[in-house]
């Protein structure tokens, strides 16, 4: 199976749908330029938007969107893959999903997922998030085939959820995916960690598209669009919160390598659980 190049596009959207379109279709052609074959956008390519009565506003239905009309139309055009990290979109319920695409090079839906942890935190320096009360959750974990490889779908807080990774992998994806709009408090501390683990345990790359910068809407995302190898190592880096695109060699081969070295896909065992309780007195007190 051939290898083939892959990039990340790294934005700051607004609350303009139309701003972004136009700043995101440019950085995907800078990257078709290079010779591209797939590209990737972050979470929330088409709105950010922090107070809900905002959001309801102008969030379209799936149908009459139109970024997901203009990207397919632009996969088409470029004859590329393009894996837009996500959408808010309005579902057929009439909630909101957060909502990753997966478009062929005919500009086809060939796959979609919605998000299915919802970040609900409050945050040492006063940031408090509650995605749920505005987005619906999903429910599917999504393993979609490309033509060199099979990609498993997930989006930013998804990616501290191992569990959800190692499902994808043992189901043959050596891409996994987590495009994301990281605050920055928790991707200083937390993004390449986690990038890096998600493919050290799974011998897979991990492609993950990031929001950067200040945003209209008053947050601060951190940036660092990654691309990771199943080996762990970094393979390209936006190494600030600008937009931009950085680009990188996806080979299958590294995967089974990377399996074949630390086989621990193989090696998974089923365990069972046993909670053992301190049982007197003696052994409290030591």
């Amino acid at each position: 199976m051939s290898s083939f190049k892959a990039a990340c596009i790294q934005l700051n959207s607004t609350q303009e749908a139309e701003r972004n379109l136009k700043d995101m279709s440019a950085l995907i052609r800078e990257a078709a330029g290079q010779g591209v074959f797939f590209a990737q956008t972050p979470e929330m390519s088409n709105l950010l938007v922090t107070r809900r009565a905002d959001l309801e506003a102008a969030v379209q239905d799936e149908a009459a969107d139109v970024t997901l009309a203009a990207m397919r139309a632009l996969a088409d055009e470029l004859s590329i893959w393009l894996h837009i990290g996500s959408l808010a979109v309005r579902s057929q319920d009439g909630r909101i999903a957060n909502r990753g695409y997966l478009i062929s090079p005919k500009g086809l839906v060939h796959a979609h997922y919605d998000k299915i942890h919802m970040f609900d935190v409050d945050l040492p320096n006063g940031e408090s998030w509650r995605e749920s009360a505005t987005y619906e959750p999903g429910t599917v974990s999504v393993v979609a085939e490309l033509p060199w490889i099979r990609m498993g779908m997930a989006i930013c807080y998804d990616v501290r959820f191992p569990h959800l990774f190692r499902d994808q992998a043992k189901r043959g994806a050596g891409l996994l995916s987590a495009p994301a709009a990281f605050t920055r408090q928790t991707g200083e501390a937390h993004w390449h960690v986690l990038q890096r683990s998600r493919a050290i345990e799974n011998g897979a790359y991990v492609m993950s598209a990031a929001q950067g910068g200040l945003h209209e809407d008053g947050r601060e995302t951190f940036g660092h669009s990654l691309i990771v190898g199943p080996w762990g190592e970094i393979l390209a880096e936006k190494a600030d919160d600008q937009p931009g695109v950085i680009v990188a060699e996806i080979d299958p081969a590294a995967v089974e390598n990377a399996r074949q070295r630390i086989p621990s896909l193989k090696n998974e065992r089923a365990f069972s659980n046993m909670d053992v309780a301190l049982e007197n007195d003696q052994e409290k007190s030591q």
